[in-house]
């Protein structure tokens, strides 16, 4: 009897949250990341005993004080930790009364003091966005861009009183990809799995198994914080360094320009490895060789003869728009709302007023991101409207190009009107009338999406199997026609709309594609 009760213990206890060891946690920090971090840790049964982090700004919690102040969970907010370079008293009674047995500083702007970071049994650990020692300091990963560097990565320290000089407690990194911005390198690692390193550190520690590897001071590099005033763009650089420089600033805090006059922000860069496309020529200052304002974007060059090409403009007013509508910008009108259409909008105010929460009504002058919106909220509405207003599918890039509500709605109604899609494919056809049945046939060749002429004008002609006759002649493509279409092919795969688009969209519209040629198979129905 007592070996089955033993058993039945052993069974009980070896459950995820009962059989590992916990631990009383301070979390120190802010932001969706640290709210992140505090859900996690409390699903995987450690305490978290309090929550110190910023001051509400604009009347709006910051995403970690809300989740802990919904739990429960005491919250403080300091606007500072000390004064003339002393702890202040207050706050330190304050932070020592939750009795923490672990610090832990997901991301926090604060300097807090070394008398709180060593107060725990086990000290204080720290997420840092770059593998250490490499790009120490405050914009770590808009360093990794601007350097070029092929890996990216995160590393989980144990405070010290240097500036991220800590030992390694754990270490994580991923390709960098080609065309990656700070925004899609966070978004695809440093973020998600990001929590999981700072789970399974926290974890690490409470088993007694956390390792304290001293960083090496070779290739250790420490760069400033990269603010809007010294993000200007030098443009007697390659190509290359111009790419990085100008994704390793996308989206905060913007890498930037003059041109006419104004300040513009560059974002959507890509370097261009096909050969330039026809476009209008756009002075910038500063650069020996004007812009191209093409069909895809603004091409712009570097002294090395070779080009990249940037996707969105943000003018000092915030307004974006695609580049390559920098010279038609402003000739669009508003649209009247059908009562159908005045539902929707009705929807989309209640997400916004959902997610800006501080902001006590959405007016039509609201902007999305002077209320407090940050980069994860942007893919929070994406996601709301796509499930509360019939699947309509937004791409992040459509929230940056109308950040106030007036201009939002509009953008919105004019992609359910389908009016943001291209012109309609002009076709000339041959028809021919087979077995009671007009049939209609492209003879031009087809290249970077438009029906043409073959560049020398040949053509040869195409014969009816069946009596020999002529059904008519078609364009024949010469190598420079083979040219054109394998270089079309290649920017559109590398700067077009499907290369830009997400995972979930590609495999939602494959998925239609199929189920469309399955039916219309079904019905013996294809045209």
């Amino acid at each position: 009897m007592l070996r089955r009760g033993s058993q039945a213990l052993r069974r009980f206890s070896t459950g995820r949250v009962y059989f590992k060891n916990k631990l009383k946690l301070a979390l120190i920090g802010q932001s969706l990341f640290g709210q992140e971090v505090y859900n996690h840790l409390c699903k995987e049964g450690h305490r978290v005993v309090g929550v110190f982090t910023v001051p509400d700004k604009d009347g709006k919690a910051d995403p970690l004080a809300l989740a802990a102040e919904k739990d429960g969970t005491p919250v403080f907010k300091f606007p500072r930790w000390r004064v003339k370079g002393k702890t202040i008293k207050e706050v330190a009674e304050a932070y020592r009364s939750v009795g923490a047995e672990l610090n832990v500083l997901p991301f926090c702007t604060q300097f807090i003091p070394m008398d709180v970071i060593d107060s725990p049994k086990h000290g204080s650990i720290i997420y840092h966005p770059s593998i250490l020692p490499r790009h120490r300091g405050a914009s770590a990963i808009n360093w990794t861009l601007i350097m070029g560097d092929k890996k990216a990565g995160f590393s989980v320290f144990w405070a010290d009183d240097g500036l991220d000089t800590g030992p390694i407690l754990l270490q994580r990194s991923c390709d960098i990809k080609p065309n990656d911005t700070v925004d899609a390198l966070y978004n695809r690692f440093l973020f998600p799995e990001g929590i999981k390193a700072m789970v399974e550190a926290v974890q690490l520690i409470a088993d007694g198994k956390a390792p304290r590897i001293p960083q090496p001071e070779e290739g250790a590099t420490y760069e400033a914080i990269q603010r809007k005033e010294n993000a200007e763009i030098s443009w007697d650089q390659s190509a290359e360094v111009l790419h990085n420089w100008i994704r390793g600033h996308d989206k905060v805090p913007g890498a930037w320009t003059e041109i006419n006059g104004q300040i513009v922000t560059f974002y959507g860069s890509s370097l261009l490895n096909s050969s330039v496309p026809p476009g209008e020529p756009l002075e910038i200052k500063g650069a020996k060789k004007p812009g191209l304002v093409t069909k895809n974007g603004l091409v712009l060059f570097g002294n090395d003869g070779k080009a990249l090409m940037v996707r969105n403009l943000q003018f000092e007013d915030g307004k974006m728009i695609p580049a390559s509508q920098y010279f038609s910008a402003g000739e669009t009108s508003a649209v009247e709302l059908t009562a159908e259409e005045v539902k929707v909008a009705e929807t989309i105010k209640v997400i916004w007023a959902g997610i800006l929460s501080n902001v006590p009504v959405i007016e039509d002058s609201t902007d999305f991101f002077k209320s407090g919106a940050s980069s994860m909220d942007v893919v929070r509405l994406v996601e709301e409207i796509r499930q509360k207003c019939g699947g309509l599918q937004l791409q992040n890039e459509d929230v940056y190009m109308a950040t106030k509500f007036e201009d939002f709605i509009q953008k919105v109604v004019r992609k359910l009107r389908g009016e943001d899609q291209e012109a309609e494919l002009e076709v000339d056809y041959v028809s021919k009338e087979v077995n009671e049945m007009t049939v209609k046939m492209p003879y031009q060749c087809f290249i970077n999406g438009q029906f043409t002429d073959a560049d020398d004008g040949k053509t040869y002609d195409t014969i009816n199997p069946t009596d020999g006759s002529t059904i008519c002649k078609v364009s024949y493509a010469s190598l420079v026609d083979v040219d054109k279409a394998v270089a079309a092919a290649k920017d559109a795969f590398e700067n077009g709309e499907w290369g830009r688009m997400n995972a979930r969209e590609r495999g939602r519209l494959m998925y239609k594609y199929v189920f469309f040629f399955k039916r219309k198979s079904a019905n013996f129905d294809i045209d």
